[in-house]
């Protein structure tokens, strides 16, 4: 069994390609085959098809993972447009999970098994934010926040994500200690998420109420 994992919720684009079910037992650690990590900003929907056939069998896997945000509108939905579309392709089972509980597998895996608030760029000058234990299990609600505000909302002293630095940064005039890990996400990591992040549903998450309205 080959397990496909799909992340561009950002300005990132990543691809990973494991032997083995990363949604299966707890105790087995599926081989990485091959992966690609591009920083594209735009273009995502031109690059990720072309990258996963670049994979050995052209990426062909019997199980997808795929980020379901929040981050980039466009960037996640395109994500699971693409995964859904193989999935049916190949038959293949869709899982869904959320970027920051990603973000903060990333910090684990940098730092060692410590609990961590995952910090990335949102809309309209907020930050998303949300809380990590050691074993990766979500200790808060995700939340799009000012900067202000982001810093009281992220608990620990590991910071990750593209805002890690300057919310670390605003904490230091506060005698707040801080680490910060200015990463993107990256799917070579996903076989670092709980299993409790992975879901059936590969519906997004936008982390935020949508800016338009429909008038009553």
């Amino acid at each position: 069994m080959r397990t496909l994992a799909i992340e561009c919720a950002t300005e990132a684009c990543s691809i990973a390609l494991f032997d083995g079910d990363i949604a299966g037992p707890a105790d087995f650690y599926p081989a990485l085959l091959a992966s690609d990590h591009r920083i594209l900003g735009r273009g995502h929907a031109e690059r990720l098809i072309p990258m996963i056939a670049a994979l050995p069998d052209k990426g062909k896997a019997q199980q997808i993972l795929v980020s379901r945000g929040p981050g980039s509108f466009t960037g996640v939905r395109i994500g699971i447009a693409a995964a859904r579309a193989l999935g049916l392709a190949w038959q293949a089972e869709v899982l869904g999970y959320p970027t920051l509980a990603l973000v903060a597998a990333m910090a684990r895996a940098e730092h060692g098994k410590q609990p961590a608030s995952a910090a990335m760029t949102g809309g309209h000058g907020q930050w998303f934010v949300q809380n990590f234990a050691a074993d990766g299990a979500a200790q808060s609600e995700l939340a799009s926040l000012p900067p202000p505000q982001a810093v009281h909302a992220a608990r620990h002293d590991l910071v990750a994500g593209t805002q890690a630095a300057a919310l670390v940064a605003l904490r230091s005039h506060r005698d707040q200690q801080g680490i910060a890990m200015v990463c993107h996400p990256d799917a070579r990591f996903v076989t670092g998420l709980p299993h409790s992040c992975f879901s059936a549903s590969s519906n997004a998450i936008y982390g935020r109420p949508p800016d338009a309205k429909v008038p009553l």
